[in-house]
């Protein structure tokens, strides 16, 4: 049951396509896998088995018959809770938003278009708002490599379920290093997509009455094993949905191998004002001088601009979450609407500092946080989110990627950070770093 639970989405829909397996066999071994490994690991927090049978039941007719299918036919999987699934209770991780939706949000309804199956909702934290997976309602999540630990926030239950076997590939969300904090802590892949490239609707869904929030910032975007689970992922839930008008019809160009020898990469091993702890530091070095040896021109460069500027997320978040309760006042009474259009000018002028950093580069190589994943009783652990939030400020696409296992058994992480609409290309060079050796792909967790 284990090694079909480690397959990767893209060769278990090659077999069920060639009816070497059945979408019933298929689920009935995840649900054995999260029936045995679930209750210590507590990744898994809502399920729904009779829907996941009858549509794997479909899914399986439509194979047998020869139908035309989705590339994820008959594929099961969990989401984060907080993507609304028609019939399957989503929280939050807060009694404010407990409910069973009546209707799929867009990246649901895409996937189920797709052909997946999908079995259930992974753990966060309250109102997706800490680097840790631990609600009043479910409960704590422990981090698989050790139990001690932290599987990281708010995707953790996500990244948790997907290193263990438990789910092949998720979908979480990213607004303030939501995907790759869990992704380095759980040594697993994620990919936070270009603001916009992908559909808020039915994500994060408020109470009754109240406007639709996280419309910027944040991102969902796929966690995976491969790379190869993370493109499959994106190509089933990007693009516009006519029901988000802030998402564009920009095209996602197919993936192509690319060769180190030549490729423009930045390294930068901390932030400023970020104290990263020095097996993340030497994580990234390593990676930096294999791509050197391999001919990739590397330089220790960030873009010349203001990091203080990155205090201008944390204003504008209260701004986005504030709406959750539209007549509240502000903390500071002086953010009036002058403010707020000169804030979106600052972020403007952040943004094109990126895009300027990045006509001479291809990616920045950089650590996805700064250390690796720390106890449950941790605390001052906010300024984790330090090498994380200028991507989410400027839009910008971040592929977190495993790197090594440090000395005391805890994963290691890299951030792949390239401009706006690169999802591809990041895909392209982290693909060009294993197959140089550089980065070793996923490990499972051990005991797993």
């Amino acid at each position: 049951m284990a090694e079909l639970c480690y397959l990767s989405a893209v060769e278990l829909a090659a077999r069920l396509r060639r009816r070497e397996l059945s979408a019933i066999e298929v689920l009935e071994a995840y649900l054995g896998r999260i029936a045995t490994v679930n209750p210590a690991l507590n990744a898994v927090v809502s399920l729904d088995a009779a829907a996941a049978r009858e549509a794997a039941a479909t899914a399986d007719r439509a194979l047998s018959r020869g139908d035309e299918v989705g590339p994820l036919c008959g594929v099961p999987m969990t989401l984060k809770d907080g993507h609304d699934v028609a019939g399957l209770r989503t929280t939050v991780g807060s009694t404010v938003f407990d409910r069973i939706p009546t209707a799929d949000g867009t990246v649901a309804a895409r996937l189920r278009a797709a052909g997946a199956v999908i079995v259930g909702h992974t753990n966060v934290p309250p109102f997706l708002a800490d680097y840790k997976s631990e609600n009043p309602i479910f409960g704590r999540t422990d981090n698989p490599w050790c139990a001690d630990r932290t599987p990281g926030g708010s995707s953790g239950g996500a990244a948790a379920a997907v290193a263990a076997g438990l789910s092949p590939v998720e979908v979480g969300s990213d607004l303030a290093g939501s995907l790759r904090l869990p992704a380095h802590f759980c040594g697993v892949l994620s990919l936070k997509t270009t603001e916009h490239r992908v559909s808020t609707v039915g994500f994060f869904s408020p109470p009754p009455g109240v406007p639709r929030t996280v419309r910027v910032l944040g991102a969902p975007g796929p966690i995976a094993r491969t790379l190869d689970d993370l493109d499959l992922v994106l190509r089933v839930i990007a693009g516009p949905d006519g029901r988000d008008a802030d998402v564009p019809p920009v095209p996602l160009p197919a993936r192509r191998r690319v060769d180190l020898a030549g490729l423009r990469l930045a390294v930068a091993t901390e932030l400023p004002g970020a104290d990263v702890s020095p097996s993340l530091r030497a994580a990234v070095d390593r990676v930096a001088t294999g791509a050197s040896d391999h001919g990739a021109r590397v330089s220790a460069d960030l873009p010349g601009l203001d990091w203080g500027e990155q205090r201008l997320f944390g204003e504008l978040v209260e701004v986005v979450t504030g709406v959750f309760d539209p007549d509240a006042q502000l903390a500071d009474e002086r953010r009036t609407v002058g403010w707020y259009l000169t804030a979106l000018h600052r972020r403007d002028a952040f943004i094109a500092a990126w895009e300027r950093y990045f006509d001479g580069y291809d990616a920045l190589v950089l650590p996805p946080a700064q250390t690796t994943a720390f106890r449950h009783d941790a605390t001052g652990y906010d300024r984790q989110g330090y090498s994380m939030v200028f991507a989410n400020l400027a839009g910008l696409p971040a592929l977190t990627i495993p790197a090594r296992v440090d000395d005391d058994g805890l994963p290691i992480g890299i951030q792949l950070v390239g401009p706006r609409w690169s999802e591809s290309r990041l895909l392209d060079i982290a693909a060009a770093l294993e197959d140089a050796d550089i980065l070793p792909g996923f490990t499972r967790p051990p005991g797993y």
